[in-house]
C-alpha cells in the first residue's frame, strides 16, 4: 500500500469513486502531501469517475504563480476506512495528491518519523452543564485555540 522512496516522499494507493455510484471506482497512486487542504485528481482519472465541476477556487503554486481549478466530491478508502472529499479536478500536468482534508476526514495523519499513514487520535468535547459549556464551548465548536 505504501511506496515510500528516498527522498522522504510518501506515496499512497487510493480507491476513489464519485459518492453514491459503485460501478465507478478507480485505484489511484496518491503523493501524500499534508502542507495540501485539498486532495488533487488527474484529469483522466476525475472524466473515467464521471466527477462533475461543482464550483471554482484559486490556488497558489509554491512559485506564486495563481491558477483556477473547479472541485468536486469524491469518495475516498484507505486502509479500509471509507468517506467522502472536497477533491480538485487537476489537469494532465497535475500531480494526483492526497491532501490534509481527505486524510482527516478518513481519520488518518501522516507520521512524519517514518512516513506512514496511521490513525489519528480522535478527540471530541461535550458539556455536562453550564459552567462546563462555558469553559468548554469553543472546544465544541471545534476551535482549535488553547483553553484560556
Amino acid at each position: 500500500m505504501y511506496d515510500a522512496i528516498s527522498m522522504g516522499l510518501t506515496y499512497v494507493e487510493s480507491l476513489v469513486g464519485a459518492p453514491g455510484r459503485r460501478p465507478r471506482r478507480r485505484r489511484v497512486r496518491f503523493l501524500v502531501d499534508s502542507g495540501a487542504v485539498y486532495s488533487v485528481l488527474r484529469r483522466a482519472d476525475w472524466k473515467a469517475l464521471g466527477l462533475k465541476p461543482e464550483r471554482e477556487l484559486e490556488f497558489v503554486l509554491a512559485d506564486g504563480t495563481t491558477l483556477t481549478r473547479s472541485v468536486s466530491e469524491s469518495s475516498f478508502e484507505i486502509q479500509g476506512r471509507r468517506a467522502t472529499s472536497p477533491v480538485v479536478l487537476g489537469e494532465t500536468e497535475d500531480e494526483a495528491l492526497l491532501g490534509a482534508v481527505t486524510l482527516e476526514t478518513l481519520g488518518l495523519m501522516l507520521n512524519p518519523l517514518n512516513r506512514t499513514l496511521q490513525p489519528m487520535r480522535m478527540v471530541l468535547a461535550r458539556t455536562s452543564g453550564s459552567d462546563d459549556a462555558a469553559n468548554f464551548g469553543h472546544i465544541a465548536a471545534g476551535s482549535h485555540s488553547p483553553i484560556q
